[in-house]
């Protein structure tokens, strides 16, 4: 096989964000939502290079090319490869804001620059910098430090040139001879911009029209108001921004608490190595140089020309001003069939299985069904994996209840969540101090199940009741993330979650499992066999297909099994939202796989298996992606499907989303994100979802 079976992991990452950047330049999406996705793909590029970019940067300078890992591409040409798309992409994405900036002046709404502030709009501007912003600011000269001081990860500053005046003798400050002329003293000034400020200042509406100045600009217009103690000729500001290294490395000092490691490893991000520098293209040149001989920028760093502003990210956050016809309509989550809130839902769950699928459904059954533990004197324990939980967590807050109710509450918390572990710090320490019991994880692997279990006593014995999800408890992220959870008493199922709680605090003891397929020690295998029952039934004519919903396909040996069913025959269809590694509808390896992704106004996060086992279908939701760490490095949990409606419902979900002809992209080697448009019925499964839900709450009642 001379064409490349693999694409490599990094390039297919920055596709995904070339597809969200899509979103924001696609002229169907209302404008205000198009700004947002301009921030999302912002902010995805930041966490891009404190993680991935800075790996591959690792890998350089530790002197390995790293080909095999890197899908046969170099650690060096990777991040100049990187470094162009980049490059490009920024490029791109400043056209895009460009565009929408223009079309928002149709409607009345003006983003205006420092140089635009009318005179009925200073008053305000000046009273707002002075009670607010003034107050907030650190301004640093370089001039007088011998060395750079460390600036923060990705926040953004204005790089301030100041040309000093000329004494009253005619001499300016700071004077040196070149070629018998005087050169007047130049002084470099840092400006953090303040994060506890909004970034979007709202301006008073004039005429009907609606005006926004940027935290920047603003500051911009206020330069002389911060440096009126200097005799100056000229300011000039430009902002810069750079990215480190956000990988954590754990102290291996045994006299501290693991709470106190990862606190003190995330403290020491500041102190990262940069690994990405973006400055405004329109810097002047002994500026730029001045700063990055400064800071030490050298060349195997990626250093990006931007635009006028960095942090786009905060473009997530831009303000509705009221402006509903320039937003996705809000559509209320809602109920679960048959599972009713305003009663018992233990009561209901004790029946039957029932499947929440968020944000089309409500969040509030998993709320409701820990604030009845909590309460239910018939309750005696409760145990639950957290990775990620909202700023202000009812999920939390219920577990707290529920230990001053006099219950046995255990909580498994993983405190190296991402770039949530202060949050979830801070949510260790307070449920620790009201009684809770902590499980830190598995030394070397990352608890990533998504999964609870509690124990009532009904009749003299203990029943279970339990749920197992695709994604986090987080009342934010399920507003906006797509995911499915399970709810059930099935005393089979839940023994199994059981034992993988056991296996937290005896990880030296490996349990085996009927029902369940659980990561580190099965999925691989487990999965392999499930593959290779349909290439057997390919062969022996019976029906076989793989149908997958998944966040990231990137494990190369089961992307080798995957190419050994299509090349048996049997037809693989994938649903990969971001990193796909597999090369799909390569005559003679992987005709016999279609892939698609699907961006819109819900980030896709559900992990689903759906095997055609002759027939009888075998269904799985996972918390688990096919990624080398989920199956080898993480605790992932796997779980069957045994009721039929739900069963069903998964299937008719996944179908949904594969029909998608609106929202859906190819996955191709050329990774250039074609829209997938077929013949017949438009289908927009994130919208046709809604609905179906909604029929089936009218087939109900």
């Amino acid at each position: 096989m001379t064409e490349k079976r693999y694409i490599n992991r990094e390039l297919s990452w920055l596709s995904f964000n070339a597809r969200v950047l899509q979103e924001a330049a696609d002229e169907t999406v209302p404008l205000l939502e198009r700004l947002r996705f301009l921030g999302i793909f912002s902010n995805n590029l930041d966490e891009f290079f404190k993680v991935r970019y800075a790996t591959v940067k690792r890998i350089d300078l530790a002197g390995k090319a790293g080909k095999s890992a890197l899908g046969g591409i170099k650690a060096s040409k990777l991040l100049e490869e990187i470094t162009q798309i980049v490059i490009d992409q920024q490029a791109e994405s400043l056209k895009i804001l460009e565009d929408i900036q223009s079309k928002l002046k149709n409607h009345n709404i003006y983003i205006i620059k420092e140089n635009e502030v009318t005179e009925s709009q200073h008053d305000f501007i000046k009273n707002f910098f002075l009670t607010k912003v003034s107050p907030a600011l650190v301004t640093i000269i370089l001039n007088e430090l011998s060395e750079m001081p460390s600036l923060k990860d990705s926040a953004a500053y204005l790089a301030v040139k100041m040309v000093m005046s000329e004494d009253k003798n005619g001499e300016a400050k700071g004077i040196s001879k070149i070629l018998n002329r005087p050169v007047r003293e130049k002084r470099y000034v840092l400006i953090e911009i303040p994060r506890s400020i909004e970034r979007f200042v709202v301006l008073p509406e004039e005429d009907g029209r609606q005006y926004i100045i940027l935290l920047d600009d603003l500051i911009r217009y206020n330069l002389h108001s911060i440096f009126n103690i200097f005799k100056y000729d000229s300011l000039t500001a430009h902002m810069i921004k750079i990215t480190r290294d956000a990988e954590l490395d754990l102290d291996s000092d045994l006299s501290k608490s693991f709470i106190e490691k990862i606190s003190d490893s995330v403290k020491d991000r500041i102190k990262g190595e940069p690994v990405r520098f973006v400055y405004d293209k329109n810097i002047d040149e002994d500026t730029l140089s001045y700063l990055m001989n400064k800071m030490g920028i050298d060349s195997s760093d990626s250093i990006i020309p931007g635009g006028r502003y960095h942090n786009r990210r905060d473009y997530m956050d831009f303000p509705s001003l009221g402006r509903k016809d320039l937003q996705y309509e809000v559509r209320e989550p809602l109920p679960i069939p048959g599972l009713i809130l305003q009663t018992s839902v233990l009561k209901g769950i004790a029946k039957k299985d029932y499947l929440l699928y968020t944000p089309y459904q409500s969040f509030a059954y998993t709320v409701k069904f820990l604030r009845e533990a909590a309460l239910d004197p018939k309750v005696k324990s409760i145990k639950i994996t957290i990775y990620r939980l909202a700023k202000i967590s009812h999920i939390a807050s219920s577990l707290i209840n529920a230990v001053k109710n006099g219950k046995k509450v255990t909580v498994q918390i993983e405190l190296r969540a991402r770039f949530d572990e202060v949050a979830n710090i801070r949510y260790a320490e307070q449920m620790q101090e009201e009684g809770v019991k902590l499980i830190f994880g598995v030394p070397g692997l990352k608890v990533h199940c998504k999964t609870c279990v509690i124990e009532r006593e009904e009749q003299g014995k203990m029943k279970r009741y339990g749920f197992i999800s695709t994604g986090n408890f987080n009342e934010s992220t399920s507003k906006v993330y797509t995911d499915y959870t399970l709810f059930t008493a099935d005393p089979e199922i839940l023994k199994e979650v059981n034992k993988v709680f056991d296996f937290f605090e005896t990880n030296y003891k490996v349990n085996k499992y009927k029902h369940l397929i659980v990561s580190p020690h099965y999925t691989r295998n487990a999965i392999y066999k499930l593959i290779q029952n349909e290439i057997d039934n390919a062969k022996n004519g019976k029906p076989a297909g793989i149908r997958m919903k998944l966040n990231s396909l990137s494990d190369y040996h089961i992307i080798d099994k995957l190419y050994m069913a299509s090349k048996a025959g049997v037809k693989v269809k994938l649903i990969v939202r971001g990193i796909c590694c597999l090369v799909p509808g390569i005559q003679g390896l992987s005709e016999n796989i279609e892939a698609i992704s699907i961006v819109d106004k819900f980030l896709e996060h559900p992990r689903v298996f759906i095997f055609e086992n002759a027939g009888d279908p075998r269904v799985y939701i996972s918390s688990a992606d096919l990624m080398t760490r989920n199956l080898d490095q993480r605790v992932e949990i796997s779980c069957p499907i045994y009721q039929q409606d739900i069963k069903e419902e998964l299937i008719e979900t996944f179908d949904i989303s594969w029909n998608d002809n609106v929202k859906a992209r190819i996955h191709c080697r050329g990774m250039e994100n074609p829209y997938r448009r077929t013949v017949g019925k438009t289908v927009r499964s994130q919208f046709d979802l809604y609905n179906y839900y909604l029929k089936k709450i009218e087939i109900n009642s």
